[in-house]
Order: structure tokens, then C-alpha cells, then sequence
């Protein structure tokens, strides 16, 4: 009996380190492409219209798909709202998406409108390239907040968090003010995103206050080390999601000049992020903001995925554009 004890070990063993590996690799994949190779030119929307610019010119990142979403009985000048969202091959449609998941940001603005819970808002789609997605969505000016000793294995010129944000506001955002003529000005203009999206979208209120009025970070990834490296950069993590914490202490405009919405569910990824994610609402709180400025939830049972984001929209939707 005891060398079939031992064949059982071994098996149940190897079975085991078979279902992390597993594990390991979908959470990479999940960072890393997070929607990819889902093309938004492929996408429909179950309201409103779709308009989806391919090869969007660039000099500042890698070349990728900008889509504008406008919703129903929409005319070109029309007094509207803009929210810029990351992953934007994520957002409309499952049937092309690599996980088969989407936020329905269709049906639920279409719904929110047609119910007069928000205003009018057009929806600028900004697609990721697989590739550069962690690298675009981390905050560059964290590094400043390190030791040099943290930094010693990282190329931190390959991170792009800065020229991604010159994109939107400099590229993008001329062109979707020209061409759909909506309301410009900070406090009809916003910026939501989900996990190392919702990293670039707080990161980006910081840098242009003048130009987002408001940010929505679901799920956002607060530990910044990417989650299949958790147990060998344990130290790091807390170092960087310190490091964060002291660039938006230093840099968050003013109490209550704002509006961010903050979120997290409890099971698997997004139940690490708790004691990162009170930790930041600490700091919120004792910087001054009140609960009309800066709403944080937490969603018992939800996880890190986008039919759960798609669950609670309507939360930052409300809370940023309502009536």
C-alpha cells in the first residue's frame, strides 16, 4: 500500500502544480492582453451608434483603434457629456471579445439615458495593443516615490503611462472635440477604466486636472506588481503600493473640486485589493472629500472580470453624470 500512497502524492501533487501553472498563465494573459485581440471594427451595439476609426494617427503610442459610441437621436454639436474608457474592445460587445465578456456600456447608457438618470454623453472607446497594456496603464511618476534599489530589474523608459495619457488629451480628445463638437470643459468631460485601467484613469485626473472633471476606477489594480509575480515580489508590492498612495496624496487636486468613484468586489484578485483599498480611502478621507466627491463600494461576491464591471455600471455612471 505505501508505494500506492506514494503514486497518489505524487499525482495529486503534480495535478495541483498542473492547476496553478494554469491559474498563473490566465491571470498573464489576462493583464497583459485583457481584450487584444478583439477588434473593435468587428463590434455592434445593441443601442445607438458606433463609429470605429481603425488606424487612428498617433506619434506618441502604438498604433490602435479609437471607436466613438453616441447614443440614440444623437446629432453632431449636441450639448453632450464625454467618457473616455480603456480596454475599449471590452466595452460593447462579448461576441468579439477574447474572453467572451463585456462591460454593455450600450445597454446600460442607453438605459440610464432613456430613464433621464444621466445626461446625454457620448462614449470615446480607446482600445489597448496587448502588448503594451501593462506598460501604458502604470503609473510612470510612481517610480519617483521608490528607492533605487526597487528599481534596479525594472526598465522603467519601457513604461509609457505618460505619452498614453498626451494621447488621449492631445490626439484624441481634439479630434473627438472637432469632429462631434461636444461640451468641452472639465465638468463634462471624464475618464473611467477597470483594474490597471482604473490605475491610468485616477492617474490621469491627477496629471490633467483642467481636463477630466471625474474618474471611475473599478477594481483597480493597487497592488501595481502584476498578480501572477504575488508571491515572489511580496516586499515590492507594499513598497509600490505605497509609493502610489504618496503620488496621489501629493497630487490630487484640491478636496472636492472633483468626482472619483472608487470600487472592488471580495473573491479572488479584486479580495486582495481590500486593505490597499482602505487604505486609500483613509487617505481620501482625511484629505477632506466628502461623499458627494469620492464614492468608494464594495461588491460581496463579485470578481475580476467584466460581467460583474457591467453588473454595478451604473454605479459611476450615475455618480459621475447624473442628473
Amino acid at each position: 500500500m505505501k508505494p500506492l500512497r506514494t503514486r497518489g502524492f505524487l499525482f495529486w501533487g503534480s495535478l495541483t502544480l498542473f492547476l496553478l501553472l494554469l491559474i498563473a498563465v490566465a491571470v498573464v494573459l489576462w493583464a497583459m492582453k485583457a481584450g487584444g485581440n478583439g477588434s473593435l471594427t468587428k463590434q455592434t451595439v445593441s443601442s445607438g451608434r458606433l463609429d470605429v476609426y481603425p488606424d487612428f494617427h498617433t506619434a506618441l503610442v502604438s498604433q490602435r483603434e479609437v471607436a466613438v459610441w453616441t447614443p440614440d437621436n444623437y446629432q453632431v454639436g449636441d450639448s453632450v457629456d464625454v467618457l473616455y474608457m480603456h480596454d475599449g474592445q471590452q466595452i460593447f460587445d462579448s461576441l468579439t471579445t477574447w474572453n467572451h465578456q463585456e462591460w454593455c456600456v450600450d445597454e446600460v447608457m442607453g438605459s440610464l439615458m432613456a430613464n433621464g438618470k444621466i445626461r446625454k454623453t457620448i462614449v470615446v472607446a480607446i482600445a489597448n495593443v496587448g502588448k503594451d497594456r501593462y506598460f501604458d496603464y502604470f503609473p510612470r511618476k510612481v517610480f519617483n516615490y521608490l528607492q533605487a534599489a526597487d528599481l534596479a530589474e525594472i526598465d522603467t523608459a519601457s513604461y509609457n503611462a505618460d505619452r498614453y495619457l498626451q494621447f488621449i488629451v492631445n490626439e484624441v480628445k481634439p479630434f473627438v472635440d472637432e469632429k462631434y463638437r461636444p461640451l468641452t470643459s472639465k465638468e463634462h468631460t471624464f475618464i473611467a477604466g477597470s483594474s490597471m485601467g482604473g490605475l491610468i484613469s485616477l492617474y490621469a485626473l491627477c496629471e490633467y486636472p483642467e481636463v477630466f472633471g471625474g474618474a471611475a476606477c473599478l477594481s483597480t489594480h493597487q497592488a501595481l506588481i502584476l498578480s501572477a509575480e504575488f508571491d515572489k515580489k511580496k516586499d515590492l508590492i507594499e513598497r509600490f503600493a505605497q509609493a502610489w498612495r504618496a503620488y496621489v496624496k501629493e497630487k490630487l487636486p484640491q478636496p472636492n473640486t472633483h468626482f472619483i468613484y472608487m470600487d472592488r468586489g471580495t473573491v479572488e484578485l479584486d479580495g486582495v485589493y481590500a486593505p490597499y483599498q482602505a487604505l486609500m480611502d483613509q487617505q481620501f478621507r482625511e484629505a477632506g472629500w466628502d461623499e458627494n466627491h469620492y464614492q468608494s463600494l464594495v461588491f460581496k461576491g463579485h470578481k475580476h472580470m467584466e460581467i460583474y464591471w457591467a453588473e454595478r455600471l451604473h454605479k459611476p455612471l450615475e455618480f459621475l453624470l447624473g442628473r
